[in-house]
């Protein structure tokens, strides 16, 4: 049986950090445009809410197509809710994100984007990433120290082991949580129909 091995992140990923704010000064609410990835519209459950993304026009994105996102990348918050982080599907191809957040792509063939995306949303990582943090007023992290993560690489079918079988966790998780939300309802429907009928 093929051991796990030990790597530094930045061997195994592409770092990126986030175009400054100033780059992103035209991001605005409008309907129209290319949707950019901040802090706050990555949940705790390590997705982002794509409800309320701002966007930047179109003829600003020009300028910061180093900055644009790929399906398998993984956006890392390194300055404030450090660690936080959401992997990339289609629907956010070609999106941005800002200067809080930190673009991981993965580079070699030894890993998979999803793995290494709940490697790093792992307890023991988060824990890690805020050991190393740069204090503050706000603790960041930036690329020298996000690249230096040590990441623990089993072979590659057990990886893919491990993420369908998280990813089989989540949608049963999420099952439970939209039943416990509908009978939440229910429940206060019921109260009504029960105190209106007094």
């Amino acid at each position: 049986m093929a051991k796990n091995e030990r790597f530094a992140l930045g061997d195994l990923a592409e770092i990126t950090p986030g175009p400054s704010g100033s780059l992103l000064e035209k991001l605005g609410d409008e309907p129209d445009g290319v949707p950019v990835v901040t802090p706050s519209d990555i949940t705790d459950r390590n997705q982002v809410n794509t409800r309320k993304l701002r966007r930047l026009p179109h003829d600003e994105v020009a300028r910061l197509d180093r900055f644009t996102l790929q399906r398998d990348d993984i956006v890392l918050v390194r300055q404030g809710s450090l660690g936080r982080s959401a992997l990339i599907g289609q629907q956010l191809k070609g999106a941005l994100y800002n200067s809080s957040c930190a673009r991981v792509r993965s580079r070699d063939h030894r890993v998979l984007p999803e793995y290494l995306h709940l490697y790093l949303s792992s307890p023991g990582m988060q824990e890690e990433m805020l050991r190393r943090a740069l204090p503050g007023t706000v603790q960041s992290l930036n690329a020298k120290i996000l690249s230096k993560l040590p990441v623990t690489l089993p072979p590659l079918e057990r990886q893919h082991d491990i993420a369908a079988t998280i990813a089989d966790m989540d949608e049963l998780a999420l099952a439970h949580r939209e039943t416990a939300d509908r009978l939440d309802i229910l429940k206060l429907t019921l109260l009504d129909d029960f105190l209106d009928g007094e």
